[in-house]
């Protein structure tokens, strides 16, 4: 199982790291893309490597998508290149996973029209006009999107995140 996560600078740590580490626990691959490799830094001071630009990436080398929150969406949605990645995910069906701002890069992407998704309150506004319908809930499961809210929602985000994983595992690509 091989996990793509896009971000960049002002990512919420939490909401990058946890995932991350459970990813790593089931022996994971997980590559971290940003506008260009090196350091990104997450909101509360946590530092990450990533280790491709996200015009090195090939999403059909990758089995599942995951885009965490904080403010790193804001600069991740400008990027050409990581909008394709999103849009190569929804149309082979692939699991992406997201939480908080995350469903922004989304929005940009211009793939939530009709989907069931939730995210940080701020944004649901924007989402709703994007097209998606809106759940406040902590974790909605809409096919191959699986999105929560934030930081408290991760336990709900995990066990879904997971289940894709397991899925994803299934079904060959």
């Amino acid at each position: 199982m091989k996990i793509l996560i896009l971000s960049a600078d002002g990512f919420e740590d939490m909401e990058l790291f946890v995932p991350y580490y459970r990813f790593k626990e089931e022996g994971f691959d997980i590559d971290v893309a940003s506008k260009k490799r090196g350091t990104i830094d997450g909101k509360h001071d946590y530092e990450i490597e990533a280790n491709r630009s996200f015009d090195e990436i090939n999403p059909e080398e990758y089995d599942m998508l995951f885009l965490p929150g904080g403010k790193a969406p804001s600069k991740v949605r400008k990027e050409d290149a990581a909008l394709q990645i999103v849009r190569h995910f929804i149309d082979r069906n692939k699991p992406i996973v997201t939480i908080c701002h995350g469903p922004q890069i989304m929005i940009s992407a211009g793939v939530v029209q009709g989907r069931h998704m939730t995210c940080w309150p701020e944004v649901a506004k924007e989402l709703k006009e994007a097209g998606a319908i809106y759940e406040d809930k902590e974790v909605v499961v809409d096919g191959n999107i699986v999105s929560s809210r934030m930081p408290d929602d991760l336990p709900y985000f995990l066990r879904e995140a997971m289940r894709k994983t397991q899925v994803a595992i299934s079904t060959p690509l």
